[in-house]
């Protein structure tokens, strides 16, 4: 069994999923938004991102935090929030003492939906189908950041079946 906190990081709205790993089944304990007000002064909304992440972890006790990897063409200041997002979230994991892994949306992409290049609603659909879940998670990030754990629990069951192979 192995319990993972995928994170889709944004300043405005940051998606999170705690999805655990029992046998070869998947299984969403909590997703949803931490969302901040553009009213707030940037180091404010930080701050909230950083407490909400702790508070998750805290609860749930993830082994891991998987993150979603920057990429942008062409806003630059949308950049430059998101990486201080993920700078904090990656800080509150240092503060669990939990391991982060990162990748990069094509990663992500090709883990759940088989296709790098996958449309969101294609991946959406994946998510809800690996999960089990009633309907389509109805945000974009929240349905980003579960792909983001199901890509980690994936890549650790390949590494896993790799080392396995190789102490042969």
């Amino acid at each position: 069994m192995m319990r993972i906190i995928g994170i889709d990081p944004g300043i405005a709205i940051t998606g999170y999923g705690i999805i655990e790993e029992r046998g070869s089944d998947y299984y969403c304990l909590e997703s949803g938004c931490i969302r901040t007000s553009k009213d707030l002064e940037s180091s404010m909304r930080l701050q909230s991102i950083f407490d909400q992440i702790c508070a998750l972890v805290d609860h749930h006790r993830p082994e891991a935090l998987a993150i979603e990897k920057i990429f942008f063409s062409k806003n630059v200041r949308t950049a430059f929030q998101v990486g201080e997002a993920r700078g904090v979230i990656i800080l509150a994991a240092a503060r669990c003492s939990l391991a982060v892994y990162e990748y990069t949306p094509l990663q992500v992409k090709q883990a759940v939906a088989g296709y790098g290049k996958a449309e969101k609603n294609q991946v959406q659909r994946m998510v809800q189908m690996l999960l089990r879940l009633k309907k389509i998670p109805p945000v974009d990030d929240e349905a980003d950041a579960m792909a983001v754990a199901l890509c980690h629990l994936q890549s650790h069951r390949w590494r896993e079946a790799v080392k396995g192979g190789n102490q042969q």
